[in-house]
């Protein structure tokens, strides 16, 4: 173990050397007003976490070339071995030199067309490769590793890859003096996450291929893959109000934005809310009476234990499609044009915080609903009932708290029976091998593996494709031309 502490030590301490001369040489550069170098902006960056230099040179090579030209004065000044012996030495000398300089001023660059889709649709990233410096590169390189492989992998480096844990994309380039090229490729992610491209290796070397010299770069991009958005009808929930009636008969909280109608006017109404046209019109006095379905705020608690206890592991597929249900409901809520939010007892990725996303109806709102529901683990930090109690006194009153979860709790249905005895609305939606048991006047849907949505082979279509296919297509109608007849 002291080894190792030691080993990792040492490292620190050259990386911190390698960080502090890549510093002096942009000092340097920007005084004397040259042009800076792209290694040594990464390397003080702490972007180059590892380099390395290998070779198939020899230490006698040198001296074997003094040899030949010793013998070649030694003979008279023979040509032949006087060349010999200058040409070794002139291969090696500059070959140690274009290995030196050939990662100078080379850029890899990863674009894409798209970073936030869905799972299935392809990505184009189209790298973007440069060598900034008057000297050619008979070859360079480029070792990415991406969480999948790419569209263009055969079956061999797929294997290969999986079986080895990662998957790395390599090109190789031949480039001339300041010359830039691009290459595409195609990633198409089959199920939701938060995913990492990087980090990078550079490879180089001189002309005759003597000297390599490998540089990895901590160059990291990420992309997110949103959660399958399902119709609810294809569910099974129903498509007409699926969370109960929207609107009250009477709030304490109404929108003085949209007016239901209006009314006679009462002593206890206040007076800036008289309609003075339909006063007018009515020859007296009439009141405002404004909607309160406008102010309808939809909760989502996903809870992402898919067994009672926390150590009997998860159901991965069954965490996948709580997951869709989950967002499917908030979007349907985003579609009506209501405030919603997301709360989640799973983590965010190299984090100990749950998902926390307060309803909102910015139009944005779905983006960071679908990105919270894309990144969330399934580790557990907390019982999902007991932060349903924490959050829903912060709700609105007219709030709609929705759970869906993969198991049902004795716990859980005490706490929602708790929420509803408080004269909340609670919606529970549970993906249980069996349906819940009946409990009090609560709201229950049970969506089993065998819905619709889930089938295998089942295309995922949206909520526009549903409606549409819903429309039914009217039968063709065959005309009949009736032919003039002339007498």
């Amino acid at each position: 173990m002291q080894n190792y502490e030691t080993i990792e030590l040492i490292a620190r301490e050259n990386r911190r050397d390698v960080q502090k001369k890549a510093r002096r040489n942009l000092m340097q550069a920007a005084a004397t007003g040259q042009n800076l170098d792209v290694a040594d902006f990464a390397r003080a960056r702490g972007m180059v976490v590892r380099e390395r230099e290998n070779s198939i040179f020899s230490d006698a090579w040198p001296l074997l070339a003094a040899v030949f030209v010793l013998i070649g004065l030694a003979a008279g000044r023979n040509p032949d071995w006087l060349a010999l012996g200058l040409a070794l030495l002139l291969i090696i000398a500059v070959s140690y030199v274009w290995k030196n300089l050939s990662l100078l001023g080379v850029t890899y660059e990863r674009s894409f067309d798209r970073t936030r889709v869905f799972p299935g649709e392809p990505i184009t990233m189209t790298l973007t490769v440069g060598n900034h410096k008057p000297l050619p590169l008979a070859w360079l390189q480029f070792q990415d590793e991406l969480p999948i492989a790419p569209g263009e992998t055969d079956e061999i480096a797929r294997l290969a890859s999986e079986m080895a844990g990662k998957h790395v994309y390599q090109n190789t380039f031949s480039l001339h003096g300041r010359e830039k090229t691009q290459r595409h490729t195609t990633l198409t992610f089959p199920r939701r996450g938060y995913y990492k491209l990087g980090p990078v290796t550079y490879r180089s070397g001189d002309i005759f291929t003597l000297f390599t010299r490998d540089q990895q770069r901590q160059y990291i991009d990420t992309l997110v893959v949103y959660p399958q958005i399902w119709p609810l009808s294809e569910l099974g929930l129903p498509a007409k109000e699926p969370f109960g009636d929207a609107r009250v008969r009477r709030s304490l909280f109404t929108d003085p934005i949209k007016t239901q109608g209006i009314r006679d006017y009462q002593p206890q109404d206040r007076f800036r809310d008289v309609h003075w046209k339909a006063t007018a019109r009515h020859g007296r006095l009439q009141t405002k009476v404004y909607d309160p379905a406008v102010g309808m705020t939809l909760a989502v608690f996903l809870n992402v234990a898919t067994y009672a206890k926390h150590w009997m592991g998860y159901n991965p597929d069954l965490l996948e499609r709580a997951v869709s249900v989950a967002a499917s409901s908030a979007h349907y809520g985003v579609q009506q044009k209501w405030a919603v939010g997301v709360y989640a007892n799973g983590t965010v990725p190299n984090s100990d915080q749950p998902i926390r996303i307060l309803p909102g109806r910015s139009p944005d709102q779905i983006n960071h609903l679908l990105e919270g529901l894309a990144v969330v683990t399934e580790f557990a930090t907390g019982s999902i009932e007991k932060m349903i109690l924490r959050e829903s006194p912060g709700l609105p009153w007219v709030a709609t708290a929705v759970l869906v979860t993969a198991v049902v709790t004795d716990e859980i249905m005490i706490t929602l029976l708790r929420l509803k005895e408080a004269g909340r609305r609670v919606v529970l939606i549970s993906l249980a091998e069996e349906p819940p048991p009946a409990f009090g006047d609560i709201l229950t849907y049970h969506i089993p593996a065998t819905a619709l949505a889930f089938q295998t082979g089942q295309p995922a279509r949206t909520t526009t494709e549903a409606a549409l296919s819903a429309i039914p297509v009217p039968q063709p109608v065959v005309l009949e031309l009736e032919t003039a007849v002339h007498p």
